[in-house]
């Protein structure tokens, strides 16, 4: 079988099982499952497929069918054009996160304190960006801060970042130019309508508090004040309801400047404050 034709079948598996764009995902799975860059890919329609690159193909289809995410399948996913380890103990890197990015970059800090950082990929991304500045990066979870871990080593920053287990702020000490996190912020309500590739996938404990969806930010605008440089800056990702609300609570803790930064897409994405 000629790599086009096993094209074409995946293509159709993924298209019947409802996948929505069934021919970019066929691609990228066949790219991985023939060990070749993504971007060749058309080079190579015409090689044979070889018997164990078309097992793994299957699995990997067979994978897809079951809306696991390209990105687990794959084991990566490219963010602000660095790729960064992706397995299901660690949210999907997602492209509306880089309005984060953008934000912090906007402005210089020395050190950054990363809350939560699932894969590592913000605070990775912003030591990349800014050579010389030092991170600590927390998780609740000790499987996403290995992933982070090797995230880090993969990308030679692991000198100049540290991983810490800690509930938002509890076993953080000392101040920092920039404090930023994406937060878990779905409510409670809000979880069965979710993707199956996000909700039967990814880890609950880094999409939703419970409850109204409020309770990271509370944590974060109590805890900020405290760990913030002199005009320090907070930047948070929330959903595109919940700037407003966000706000309120990083005024109500002593933040000035609250504001909401609108994503790629227009949509509500993150708030700005800073320390007094």
């Amino acid at each position: 079988m000629t790599a086009q034709a096993a094209l074409r079948a995946a293509i159709l598996r993924l298209a019947a099982a409802g996948i929505e764009d069934a021919a970019r995902d066929a691609r990228r799975l066949l790219a991985h499952a023939m060990q070749i860059p993504p971007e060749r890919l058309t080079l190579h329609l015409g090689d044979a497929v070889s018997a164990e690159d078309e097992a793994r193909l299957d699995r990997a289809i067979a994978a897809r069918e079951a809306r696991q995410p390209v990105s687990q399948i794959v084991g990566e996913r490219l963010f602000w054009g660095r790729p960064f380890r992706v397995t299901p103990d660690v949210l999907d890197p997602r492209p509306e996160t880089e309005c984060l990015i953008a934000a912090a970059l906007a402005e210089p800090f020395a050190t950054l304190l990363d809350l939560g950082t699932g894969s590592g990929c913000i605070a990775l991304t912003l030591l990349a960006e800014r050579p010389g500045t030092r991170g600590l990066a927390t998780d609740l979870s000790p499987a996403a801060l290995e992933v982070a871990r090797g995230n880090a080593l993969a990308l030679g920053l692991d000198h100049r970042v540290a991983f810490r287990l800690s509930d938002w702020f509890a076993e953080v000490s000392g101040r920092f130019d920039l404090i930023v996190s994406n937060p878990p912020y779905i409510a409670a309500d809000e979880m069965a309508g979710l993707s199956p590739e996000v909700h039967d996938w990814e880890p609950h404990m880094a999409l939703s508090p419970g409850g109204d969806g409020l309770d990271a930010y509370r944590a974060i605008a109590a805890g900020a004040p405290a760990h913030l440089a002199p005009q320090g800056r907070l930047l948070v990702e929330i959903g595109p309801t919940q700037g407003e609300a966000v706000s309120d609570l990083f005024r109500q803790a002593g933040l000035v400047g609250a504001t909401v930064l609108r994503d790629f897409d227009g949509r509500d994405r993150v708030v700005a404050a800073r320390a007094a």
